[in-house]
């Protein structure tokens, strides 16, 4: 049995590729920051209906829960030696663009400063036995990098997030020249699911747009609706990652459908799913836009298609079905208050599928 240890797994890929692994009979573990609140909802169907910081009963007796920061090197270094795992997958950050720009500092120590000391952690364990290392970089490292982007297009990042990613990424790639380390750094494009965070762009449309088909809000508000993304599920981008740290030798590889659709384009097909125009309820606001704005990002990943045999199965309207779909339902249970629970604010909701 081969044993995981994921960064992040509380997160919406975290929790995708936490599954996938455990049908494939690893043994996973999986790291999260201590908080005076728990917020496991993507991961409770994995562990526990009800945790406890004393006696972690476990639904599943392959799947474990430790308490780390990707600030502290201490406490990774601590966890690496104890579940000394086959392979890592480093997928924890501060990973909201917008808010990068508020707290700089905190998401370079996590996503940039972080990234070195678990490879410091993963490098030791090293010594003693293989480890397969799996870095998290993003398509934001491009920037403004004319599209479409890929494995030889010179990075240009416009934000600390982006900048605090390319740190990580260079980092990743040369502790595997230095040390002869199978470190794999993964560039995946934007990628979605009903998991998704709420204060994403995606998230926030299909939440607001659902919400508002139920007469629970009646606008809502956005910024630059010309960005364009290459959007996928993130249900197919951890198969990718996973079959990273199959192969016989570390590489780095973008991950992405290879189209591009804007922000105005994934309004358009919610609020069409919905039988509604958005132009009846979108409001701008200058305070959702970016000091420096990401136009156009669209991946090249044929070399994940060549070498992995990947592909993604979803498409852009299927993700956009399936994420409607999902918030509706919870729209309909906030409307009728059957099975729902807010998280303080009204546009907010705790319930999350199991799927």
């Amino acid at each position: 049995m081969k044993t995981a240890l994921i960064t992040g797994v509380t997160g919406q890929d975290g929790s995708y590729l936490a599954e996938l692994l455990l049908g494939k009979d690893y043994e996973v573990h999986g790291v999260v920051r201590r908080s005076s609140s728990l917020n496991r909802q993507r991961i409770d169907h994995l562990a526990s209906t009800s945790w406890s910081d004393l006696d972690q009963q476990e639904k599943n007796d392959r799947f474990f829960i430790h308490h780390a920061d990707l600030t502290d090197a201490f406490s990774l270094a601590r966890i690496v030696d104890l579940v000394r795992p086959d392979e890592v997958y480093n997928l924890a950050a501060q990973s909201h663009v917008r808010i990068s720009f508020e707290q700089p500092q905190y998401t370079v120590d996590a996503g940039g400063l972080g990234v070195l000391h678990i490879l410091e952690a993963v490098r030791h364990l090293n010594r003693s036995k293989p480890v397969k290392f799996y870095q998290a970089s993003s398509s934001e490292m491009f920037g403004s990098a004319p599209p479409p982007q890929g494995l030889n297009t010179p990075f240009h990042p416009r934000s600390p997030y982006s900048c605090a990613k390319l740190y990580g990424h260079w980092q990743t790639i040369n502790y595997r020249e230095a040390y002869h380390m199978f470190n794999c750094s993964g560039i995946l494009f934007n990628h979605e699911s009903p998991r998704r965070g709420e204060a994403f762009v995606t998230r926030k449309i299909t939440r607001g747009a659902t919400r508002i088909k139920e007469g629970l809000q009646h606008t809502l508000t956005l910024g630059n609706l010309e960005a364009k993304r290459d959007w996928g599920f993130a249900g197919d981008y951890v198969q990718a990652m996973w079959l990273m740290l199959q192969q016989d030798q570390p590489g780095d590889y973008v991950v992405a459908t290879g189209e591009t659709h804007s922000v105005r384009e994934f309004l358009e097909a919610t609020f069409s799913y919905l039988d509604l125009d958005y132009t009846d309820f979108v409001e701008f606001a200058a305070k959702f836009t970016r000091p420096a704005e990401v136009d156009v990002l669209l991946g090249d990943a044929s070399k994940a298609r060549r070498v992995l045999g990947w592909a993604p199965q979803v498409s852009f309207s299927e993700l956009v079905a399936m994420m409607v779909e999902h918030d509706w339902d919870l729209a309909r249970r906030e409307k009728h208050g059957n099975g729902y629970h807010s998280t303080g604010n009204g546009n907010q909701a705790a319930l999350w599928a199991a799927n």
